[in-house]
């Protein structure tokens, strides 16, 4: 039995039993340690030695909560939610249909500038969402499609869009480790390669418009701790800097290609204007690590998973294993990469740590059984984001939990994981699969 299989199985089923998710990534390490031939002294060190690769990317999301937070001060997304209410309230005879779809565009169209125009990724939603909830609950929404609408914004532009994050994926990760593999990349247009699986992504999207239409309750108590959101006093004068903020943290980061020169920079910016007081800065601060506690303790606990994994050698071996009982059938090829790369990102939670895994076997293997470079790297890249949508340990899944649970009525994995699995990992499969075949 393959460690790595067993160890994500006992993980999923662990986090589908509402155990923590942490509780879960530890558990499911040890059991695919001792089951992949490490002791238990070595399989705690390779989980220990793993912790600090994770350790970046805690304090990143550390200081982009503190921004966050800094932004909240202004009252910006106070400001649309008041504006939002005042639409409802505004409303004759209940037609609330248009305002719902305006509200989850706003929300795709933040989730997406997320990842290339203003590359922030899930700093914004625990900003943005709480000040919301009350204008969802007045509106009826199934959080499960907001969930949804943000795992699609968070996911696809990255996987399609060649800038911001997704130049990083694309450009820095994905073609890097295909040219490694042995694949010459030239003249290859990763968009081309990878329109198929978006266009799985968005209708996977459009399914979960269908499936979560009827309205759903829930309690109004609960959110701000009252009956309305809180009431956050904002001016001109605040939104203003709030733009400007926003404006020097997305320049200064594609200037220097750091996401915590420019949180901090933007965090600058409130200070010196007076929005954020000088003695408030280390509260604010305190405050961001808060927000973003608990996604940064799972992200290193994933690291610590995938640095377990990587040491029983047993990923080499699923996907090797794999690769003999493919034999010449490219069909077959092709599914069995696709559901293998899904495996291995839903244990490590990062499509971005699974490339460098899978690319150096799956390159070769493609090759030899005759597939386009197109095709190659569409497959590397689509069995790398399967499972970014749908683990327990994505910050992709983490950050829209984070907003929409803040009254405790959103459970992270039968509201967020559970839901983004069935509606972007099966379409991504298909669509996967047939790009495989055709491009």
């Amino acid at each position: 039995m393959n460690a790595v299989v067993v160890a994500v199985a006992v993980m999923l089923v662990l986090s589908l039993c509402r155990v923590h998710v942490v509780v879960a990534l530890i558990i499911g390490a040890v059991t695919g340690g001792l089951l992949g031939g490490l002791s238990l002294d070595a399989t705690l060190q390779a989980f220990q030695d793993g912790l600090g690769k994770g350790a970046t990317v805690a304090l990143s999301y550390a200081l982009l909560g503190a921004f966050a937070v800094a932004i909240a001060k202004s009252g910006t997304a106070h400001a649309l939610a008041d504006r939002a209410l005042h639409m409802i309230d505004g409303q004759r005879g209940g037609n609330t249909g248009k305002l719902r779809l305006m509200l989850l565009l706003m929300l795709l169209a933040a989730a997406m500038a997320s990842q290339n125009i203003l590359p922030i990724h899930i700093a914004f939603i625990p900003l943005l969402i709480p000040p919301l909830l009350f204008v969802m609950n007045k509106l009826y929404l199934d959080r499960r499609l907001v969930a949804c609408i943000l795992t699609f914004g968070l996911i696809t532009p990255y996987m399609f869009l060649p800038v911001g994050f997704g130049a990083i994926f694309l450009n820095n990760i994905l073609l890097a480790n295909v040219r490694d593999g042995g694949l010459d990349t030239a003249g290859i247009n990763v968009m081309h390669a990878m329109a198929l699986p978006a266009l799985g992504m968005l209708f996977g999207l459009l399914v979960a418009f269908f499936s979560y239409r009827k309205r759903r309750d829930y309690a109004v108590a609960g959110v701000a701790g009252g009956e309305s959101p809180e009431k956050v006093v904002y001016t001109p004068k605040t939104l203003l800097v709030a733009l400007v903020a926003v404006i020097a943290a997305f320049g200064i980061q594609l200037w220097l290609d750091s996401m915590i020169i420019g949180a901090l920079a933007g965090f600058v910016v409130f200070s010196l204007s007076g929005v954020v007081r000088w003695r408030e800065t280390d509260d604010l601060f305190t405050e961001g690590m808060k927000m973003m506690a608990m996604i940064g303790f799972i992200m290193i606990a994933a690291n610590g998973f995938a640095s377990v994994m990587q040491a029983t050698g047993h990923i080499e071996s699923m996907v090797t294993s794999s690769a003999a009982y493919i034999g010449d059938n490219k069909a077959l090829a092709a599914l069995l990469m696709l559901v293998v790369g899904l495996l291995i990102t839903l244990g490590i939670g990062s499509s971005f740590s699974t490339v460098p895994i899978i690319a150096a076997i799956y390159v070769p293997l493609a090759m030899h059984l005759g597939f386009s470079p197109l095709a190659i790297v569409s497959l590397v890249g689509t069995a790398a984001a399967l499972g970014d949508a749908g683990s327990p340990a994505s910050d992709s899944t983490l950050g829209p939990t984070a907003g929409l649970n803040v009254d405790g009525q959103h459970n992270h994995i039968w509201d967020t994981v559970v839901p983004t699995f069935l509606h972007y990992n099966l379409p991504l499969i298909a669509f996967g699969w047939v790009a495989a075949m055709v491009l």
